[in-house]
């Protein structure tokens, strides 16, 4: 109650997909503008974490403080893996499975919800931004079979597509929102402008599962894994060469100092562990059911990328575990590496 007596009125409530980037922020500006109470979801996967430098690469919690809204990160694990291995809208141009993908992130929006009894969701979306996945066909699949026909309000885009619950009811006035459709940015930044941002940030990088070369990494894992791959097999797919030497066996090998660290946490105890004994060269891992013969084909390899002399035997070291030993080899042919390489 005011203190005149007057049943003071509920602000409407909303749950924010919040990926930091420019749309989802301005999504959320248009919503404070008009009263309109936010909380955030952000969502990350083994594919798209937001402060990995890669996939989204925005820093979505200093967005969330930015716009002064509370925030609830969701991390989709071994559930999206299973989603990745058959997805039920299919791929992308990659191993993107975009629709399926949106489909899991408007759940947890609408779970959060459900538990703080917000009213509707928004999102970031920009109708034909992206072909697969925000099209009119995609939105009313993504929204249908998520359960929140008439809960999913796209600011940027509201003009052009059916009136929300929150429209039709009033909580939102529709002449309010925005009437921005495909890829051109000129629209956002011209609210960016609005808004007073002063360097938006440029547009999303988008997730790894759309680039042609991981794509092949993850498309090759999904098929030797016996159920799907680990999460560690899924953060070592994302550094250095990678080479298939049998069916149930790869080897990947370090690029830069950066990489080897990278591997060296990465290492599982069933892992072999590679490195040239006498010279600079790569860290590597030998993953999978590996015996004398995988060895010697990775000790090769190794060689291969190393500074040891191209026309000679050289010593590798080989770990297992805390078992070491010493074995040599001679480089690996280009021409073989090629036909291995994923």
């Amino acid at each position: 109650m005011s203190q005149d007596g007057q049943k003071e009125e509920r602000k409407p409530k909303a749950i924010a997909l919040l990926s930091g980037g420019l749309d989802s922020s301005l999504a959320v500006r248009m919503m404070l503008e008009q009263g309109v109470d936010v909380e955030a979801v952000a969502i990350k996967t083994p594919f798209c974490d937001f402060d990995c430098g890669k996939g989204c690469g925005h820093r979505v919690k200093e967005v969330a403080d930015e716009l002064g809204i509370r925030l609830k990160t969701v991390y989709f694990g071994e559930e999206y893996l299973r989603m990745l291995k058959d997805p039920k809208h299919g791929y992308g141009s990659g191993m993107n499975p975009c629709i399926d993908c949106r489909q899991m992130m408007y759940g947890a929006a609408k779970e959060h919800m459900e538990k703080t009894g917000a009213d509707f969701i928004i999102t970031g979306e920009v109708l034909f931004q992206r072909p697969m996945s925000q099209n009119d066909r995609a939105l009313h699949i993504i929204e249908n079979e998520a359960g929140l026909e008439g809960k999913v309000l796209r600011p940027l885009s509201a003009k052009h597509l059916p009136p929300t619950d929150a429209e039709k009811s009033g909580l939102i006035k529709r002449e309010n929102m925005g009437d921005i459709k495909g890829r051109s940015r000129k629209g956002q930044l011209t609210m960016a402008k609005h808004f007073g941002i002063q360097e938006p940030p440029n547009a999303a990088g988008g997730c790894l599962l759309t680039d042609p070369a991981f794509s092949k990494r993850i498309e090759d894992a999904m098929e030797h894994a016996a159920d799907i791959p680990s999460i560690n097999d899924i953060e070592l797919l994302k550094v250095g060469r990678h080479f298939r030497l049998r069916p149930s066996v790869k080897l990947v090998v370090g690029r830069n100092k950066d990489e080897n660290e990278v591997m060296l946490a990465l290492i599982e105890d069933a892992d072999v562990f590679l490195e040239v004994k006498d010279y600079v060269g790569p860290s590597c891992i030998l993953r999978g059911k590996s015996d004398d013969a995988a060895i010697a084909m990775a000790a090769s390899i190794v060689l291969r990328y190393s500074d040891a002399p191209k026309d000679a035997q050289s010593a590798v070291r080989i770990r297992i575990g805390e078992a070491e030993k010493v074995v040599s080899a001679s480089p690996a042919n280009n021409d073989w590496l090629e036909n291995i390489r994923i």
